[in-house]
């Protein structure tokens, strides 16, 4: 199905707010249409303004409600929590099938969230594939990578998920991660397989940084800082409600001072960045009405690319390109001093994002401070005053708040990672 197709249906959003029929806009999105959506299209505008027209029947009666992953599966009280963990595995496991609705086909088997989640997710996997790992199902860890290089190779990068609305935005950068935990399985010559794949990836985060101007610039995924130095941020090619989310986009435009369409992207560049939402992205903590996302440099998101580049390194070192693997190496010890320029506190001993259109770090933290620490970016001492901050402020009974703010949102306190 082209891009666009699946975008023709919504005037059913525009005119009579289709998603207050399902539990969320998302429904309407995954259904799967019986008959050619121009045809249904033409058929609503007809028949909409009819006495007696009932939006729910119509719609059930073109399109099917989507599977909904994992709903059938019930614990079972007796057994251990692993031995449950091992059993939804092949519950929350989606089989290769041919384009239908909204869904990009994959080619191999992968483990779908579940619920209203029937997609795969991109940084979601690594999680799920370190617990594949530890339930020793590599085959399906090595399928999963397969089908994000397949979507590298077809796309020119993976997108946010395996659906054609997530097209123009991806998610944060964890492929060289994910075939790093495939190496560690199958051996080093894994890098050199998939350098062509880390090199692309590698491509769509940096489009347009080559033609940025000396200072103070961005374009794409690419931010020129003051001092020259290329850092990136998160973005969407589109400024466009988002489909899954059509009505709460809208409604937040009438609400928000920005421009809609720069509000449109800064809340797609959030949901790229997976932290949808968080006061890390907003100009007043309180509100998400002040989105914004795409002036923001995130610490995570560049300890991630860092560690892109040095997997392309190695990867050129291992294929017998000693030159190459040089460059990328380079390019990332300069990433590392660029992000702590920009993003090491060190009066308050932290890690933060940077507001490149403001010129100064933000003032929130978060737990995406933890990230040059496991990327090996921080010195003793930084590691030491951020280990200290996360114990004394986020350590909580059951794992670590994702930020210091209690906002509502979901990637706020008292929300956390376990």
């Amino acid at each position: 199905m082209p891009r666009s197709e699946i975008f023709d249906i919504h005037p059913l959003f525009e005119d009579v707010q289709t998603s207050r029929i399902f539990a969320d806009e998302k429904t309407f999105v995954d259904c799967l249409p019986k008959h050619p959506l121009e045809e249904t299209n033409q058929k609503y505008q007809l028949e909409k303004e009819t006495p007696g027209f009932n939006l729910k029947e119509f719609i059930l009666s073109h399109f099917d409600l989507p599977h909904a992953y994992g709903a059938d599966y019930r614990s079972d009280r007796t057994r251990t929590v692993e031995q449950n963990l091992e059993t939804l595995w092949n519950f929350l496991t989606r089989q290769p099938d041919a384009r239908a609705g909204s869904l990009i086909p994959l080619p191999f088997p992968y483990i779908v969230p579940g619920g209203r989640f029937g997609e795969v997710y991109y940084w979601d996997s690594y999680f799920t594939m370190l617990g594949l790992q530890a339930s020793g199902r590599i085959e399906l860890v090595r399928s999963m990578v397969s089908n994000f290089s397949h979507l590298i190779d077809t796309i020119g990068y993976i997108p946010n998920g395996n659906r054609v609305y997530y097209l123009g935005r991806s998610q944060p950068p964890f492929y060289s991660l994910m075939v790093g935990l495939l190496a560690g399985v199958s051996g080093s010559e894994t890098l050199p397989e998939h350098l062509n794949q880390l090199e692309k990836e590698y491509s769509f985060w940096m489009k347009g940084a080559e033609g940025l101007p000396d200072k103070s610039s961005s374009t794409h995924h690419s931010v020129r800082l003051s001092g020259g130095e290329i850092l990136n941020r998160y973005w969407d090619e589109n400024t466009t409600p988002r489909p899954e989310s059509y009505l709460a986009d809208v409604e937040l435009a009438r609400q928000s001072d920005q421009q809609p369409e720069t509000l449109y992207r800064h809340l797609r560049a959030a949901a790229e960045s997976g932290w949808d939402f968080s006061s890390r992205w907003f100009a007043d903590e309180a509100s998400l009405q002040t989105i914004q996302t795409t002036e923001i440099v995130p610490v995570d998101l560049n300890c991630l690319l860092l560690n892109l580049e040095r997997a392309i390194g190695e990867a050129h070192q291992l294929a017998g390109n000693p030159e190459a693997g040089r460059r990328y190496q380079s390019t990332a010890k300069r990433r590392q001093a660029a992000i702590q320029k920009y993003c090491w506190n060190a009066e308050r001993g932290f890690y933060f994002d940077f507001d490149f259109v403001r010129g100064k770090q933000k003032e929130g933290m978060s737990l995406a401070a933890v990230f040059p620490l496991v990327f090996g970016i921080a010195s003793d001492k930084q590691a030491e005053a951020v280990a200290a901050r996360i114990r004394e402020d986020f350590l909580k009974p059951g794992g670590l708040l994702c930020t210091l703010r209690t906002t509502g949102q979901q990637w706020d306190a008292p929300n956390g990672w376990a």
